[in-house]
Parts: C-alpha cells; sequence; structure tokens
C-alpha cells in the first residue's frame, strides 16, 4: 500500500479496535504495515494484518474486496487472503498474512534464469484462473471495470519538455498508437490488473511465489493489461510470464500492446506526479527506463 505518508507508529485508535474485537492480541506486536489512498494496514504479531478504510468511499470498497476475495479464493490455486470484515464500529478487515516479502526490481535482478521462469509461470497460472471465472460470478460479487489513465493532449502537455529529446519522439508516436490499438481481440476478462512486486508475498530463500494480494484494483479490463503492472518489476519478467500465459491458456498475446499500455500508465502517471509535485524524479526514471527497453515492443 503506498500513496501517501505512512504514519511512524499504529494510531491508538486502531490498536483499540483490534485489541477489542481480538482480546487475545493484547500482548501482541503491532506496526504499521503501509498505508494506500483509502486505508490503513497494520501487522500484528507479523501473522495477521488488519485494514482501516479512511472515508465512506473507502469503506465501500473494502467490502466489496472481501466479496470479490470469497468468490476468487476457491477458483484459483495461488494464496489469497482470507478476509474477514469486522463491522465495528469501526469498520476494518482482518485477514492471515501471506508469508515472504515484496518483490522489488532489485530482487528479480538476482534471480537466475530457473527461478525467474518459475515465476513467470506462477503469474501465468494465477492470471490465466482468473480470466476463466464466469464473470457472473464476479459480477454478482461487485467487480467492476476498470479504470483507465488519462492520456489526453492537455493533460500530458507538462510531461514531453520533462523527457530526454531523444525519447520526446518515441514517447508522443507511442501515445498516438496507444490511442489507435484498438479493442483487445481477446475481449475483456475478470483480472487483478495490479501484479507488481508491492502486492506480492516472494519467499526469497525458497525463491517463490507464496501469494497475491491486495485485490481492489481487480475487475473487469483486457487480457493484455495484466502484464501491464508486471512490467513494474522487470520487463524481462512481463515477456517471460506473457508467453507463459500463451502456453497455458492457449491465447497468443501482441508485446507491442503491453508496450503501449504501459507507456500510456508511465506518462500518465507521469503528468499526475508533475500536478501534485509528488516523485517526480522517481516516476520519469520509469518512464524513460520503459521507453528505453526493448524486451517487450
Amino acid at each position: 500500500m503506498t500513496g501517501v505518508p505512512v504514519p511512524p507508529n499504529v494510531p491508538a485508535e486502531c490498536r483499540h479496535a483490534i485489541i477489542a474485537a481480538y482480546p487475545h492480541l493484547a500482548g501482541a506486536t503491532f506496526a504499521v504495515a503501509g498505508r494506500g489512498w483509502h486505508s490503513l494496514a497494520v501487522e500484528v504479531d507479523g501473522r495477521h494484518i488488519f485494514k482501516f478504510p479512511q472515508g465512506e468511499e473507502a469503506e465501500t470498497a473494502l467490502l466489496r474486496e472481501a466479496r470479490l476475495l470469497g468468490a476468487v479464493r476457491p477458483l484459483v490455486m495461488t494464496p489469497v487472503p482470507d478476509m474477514r470484515i469486522h463491522s465495528g464500529p469501526p469498520l476494518f478487515s482482518m485477514h492471515g498474512k501471506l508469508p515472504g516479502r515484496t518483490l522489488e526490481p532489485a530482487d528479480y535482478a538476482k534471480l537466475d534464469d530457473t527461478a525467474r521462469a518459475r515465476l513467470a509461470d506462477d503469474l501465468a497460472l494465477f492470471f490465466a484462473d482468473l480470466h476463466a471465472i464466469d464473470p457472473c460470478v464476479m459480477r454478482a460479487a461487485g467487480a467492476e471495470q476498470v479504470g483507465w489513465w488519462d492520456t489526453q493532449q492537455d493533460t500530458l502537455a507538462t510531461v514531453w519538455p520533462l523527457l530526454p529529446p531523444e525519447l520526446r519522439r518515441e514517447a508522443e508516436a507511442a501515445i498516438k498508437a496507444y490511442h489507435e490499438v484498438g479493442p483487445d481481440p481477446l475481449g475483456e476478462v475478470y483480472g487483478f490488473f495490479d501484479a507488481h512486486g508491492w502486492n506480492m508475498a516472494f519467499d526469497h530463500d525458497r525463491l517463490h511465489l507464496n501469494g497475491i494480494f491486495d485485490f481492489a484494483d481487480s475487475g473487469f479490463g483486457p487480457p493484455h493489461r495484466e502484464f501491464v503492472q508486471v512490467s513494474l518489476i522487470d520487463p524481462d519478467l512481463a515477456l517471460r510470464s506473457m508467453r507463459a500465459y500463451e502456453a497455458r491458456s492457449g491465447n497468443a498475446l501482441d508485446p507491442r500492446r503491453v508496450f503501449l499500455l504501459a507507456a500510456a500508465m508511465r506518462l500518465s502517471e507521469l503528468a499526475g506526479a508533475v500536478e501534485t509535485g509528488e516523485d517526480v524524479p522517481m516516476i520519469l526514471d520509469l518512464a524513460v527506463g520503459w521507453l528505453r527497453q526493448h524486451a517487450i515492443r
């Protein structure tokens, strides 16, 4: 969970709410696990995760996420959280922490070829299982259309001067092609669409993916988009997982389409960073790195 400043300590009201609902945790160790735009996550004894939504919109999203996970868990082989809702007040969720740690780009760079192939196949299995779920099941659970990035001309006007001159033409061409690419030939599916390394529980000793969490951004969208967030770890992993997905699903994927989707995402996020003045250098590096890579074209 990222996006806003993380408090150094667990707020007293969160601690009290957890202990009131689960008295046996009174002597446990509490720590802030992370904070997103709408929720604060609290880790207890390294074994439990509690999420506290901030506001009515966040509460609605948390309740939807719990319903989505309830529908997904029996239908996928990859471990996902078993989220339970405590109605409160205050409203919060609890689930067992999936063992493992996040997977950063630097971590992936250290993996050998065997570990990279295994991780790519694990992701492909997860995506294939999700995409095979009957859409009616997920609509009944509350799944909605995923949101899209703002790539309007006025929005991206602040981006072009920041790019190295040799990449500006490449970026402008990518956005033009993105607008012209047309509907995904594979249609739409229920997908995760947020499989970056911060949402993975990865065992760094056994080099194994132990599970995936944070279904807040899941919903209905095109299969190619599933590999966009994977590219935040490394374009190599995105390409490997695409090939593994093709083998598992029988569906052919177009790397160029994924390249354009990712370019649109990164340039749109860069424009948002410029507007807020937050994390501009980091997001600029991500955009430049993507435009310069050649693994996916």
